[in-house]
């Protein structure tokens, strides 16, 4: 927890207004010695004393204890980048406890709040205990419920809507999750052409940049929407090899098209390992083993990056400028070694024991292995 300074920010207003302990213990109506106590630490001023004394030296209460409940972006990303790489190094109760420190303290910083609810759905399956997963999922519940409650920010409250719905689904509550979503995705003509209009509203206003830079962003996020919902339709028409096969065609020409491989290569990662499930549940080993090695071409295009990051390219070429700007990461929530972890794991997925003792599969898992 941060540690109050009200003795040294005593110290240091009475210097400022070039007083003594006297005529300040005077003013307040104490002795010399409960201010020199005061100053030194040993004690501090009873509750009802700080309006009286914030008030003499023209501060805030706040600014007088030395406690500031607002973290700035620059903050916000240190402390983030501290916390995912102690997730990697040290033991998971005693990160999840400094984080629920870091909650309690900054209760009223919503960005910094919901970045630490992106953490904890990002690590809880770190806990070795089924009970500490699910304690940290019901902190994420009541965190988002608290930012949904008193939060301004409708970004940041979307985003706590999101978290929620996703716990829910980790824990099984379908229904939760549906009411949740439905109640704020509702698909009228209004929430789907907010974009545009904003666009618009950039344009009648005379600026081109901010028209630009949105229209870039909102195509950006779109894109990676649209690769993330098929690899889900390769799971819920799984049995349909047809519609799978259509849908990977399909795919496959956008992943070529907006180069999403060296723009986005988690995401492709993600489809073309679904893509090889696909053809795995159809036997289909030879086109299971492309879709594999594409795979691993996309986690070695992540991984030949010292950092794991957002970014744009030639086309989305303000996208980097709108993520310097934004309160949003362009750092990956998870560290390095974590992510690497996750890969080789999936490597060993039950449904590629039939793929056991195959030359390409097992290259495959060398060059895996390998980074």
């Amino acid at each position: 927890m941060q540690s109050l300074r009200i003795g040294e920010n005593i110290v240091r207003l009475r210097r400022e207004k070039k007083i003594t302990q006297e005529q300040l213990a005077a003013f307040i109506g104490v002795t010399k010695a409960s201010v020199s106590k005061w100053e030194t630490g040993q004690t501090t001023p009873d509750i009802l004393l700080l309006p009286q004394l914030a008030a003499y030296f023209d501060v805030t209460v706040d600014a007088l204890i030395g406690y500031c409940p607002q973290l700035s972006k620059e903050q916000i990303e240190k402390r983030c980048q501290e916390l995912v790489a102690a997730f990697t190094v040290c033991p998971f109760d005693e990160v999840i406890e400094k984080t629920k420190q870091d909650v309690r303290q900054y209760y009223s910083c919503y960005p910094y709040l919901i970045r630490i609810c992106t953490l904890w759905i990002n690590h809880y399956m770190l806990a070795k205990e089924k009970e500490t997963q699910e304690e940290v999922l019901h902190a994420i519940l009541e965190v988002c419920g608290h930012i949904r409650e008193n939060c301004k920010d409708t970004t940041i409250c979307s985003d706590a809507v999101g978290f929620q719905a996703l716990v829910y689904l980790q824990e099984g509550k379908a229904k939760e999750a549906i009411g949740l979503l439905e109640e704020e995705f509702l698909p009228d003509s209004w929430m789907r052409q907010k974009n545009g209009l904003l666009i618009t509203a950039y344009m009648m206003d005379g600026d081109r940049k901010k028209a630009e830079s949105f229209s870039q962003l909102t195509m950006y996020c779109n894109l990676l929407s649209l690769l993330g919902n098929a690899g889900q339709y390769l799971t819920v028409k799984m049995e349909d090899l047809s519609v799978c096969e259509e849908t990977i065609s399909r795919i496959e020409e956008l992943i070529r098209v907006y180069e999403i491989r060296t723009l986005h290569p988690n995401n492709a990662a993600v489809f073309e390992y679904q893509a090889a499930m696909c053809y795995l549940t159809h036997g289909e080993t030879e086109k299971a083993i492309v879709h594999l090695e594409a795979y691993v071409e996309c986690i070695e295009e992540l991984f030949s990056k010292e950092t794991l990051y957002l970014h744009g390219d030639s086309y989305f070429s303000m996208l980097d400028e709108w993520l310097e700007q934004s309160s949003f990461s362009k750092e990956a929530p998870r560290s390095r070694e974590l992510v690497l972890k996750d890969v080789r794991q999936s490597f060993a997925n039950p449904a590629f024991a039939c793929l056991k003792g195959n030359n390409k599969f097992e290259r495959l898992k060398r060059r895996v292995e390998a980074l």
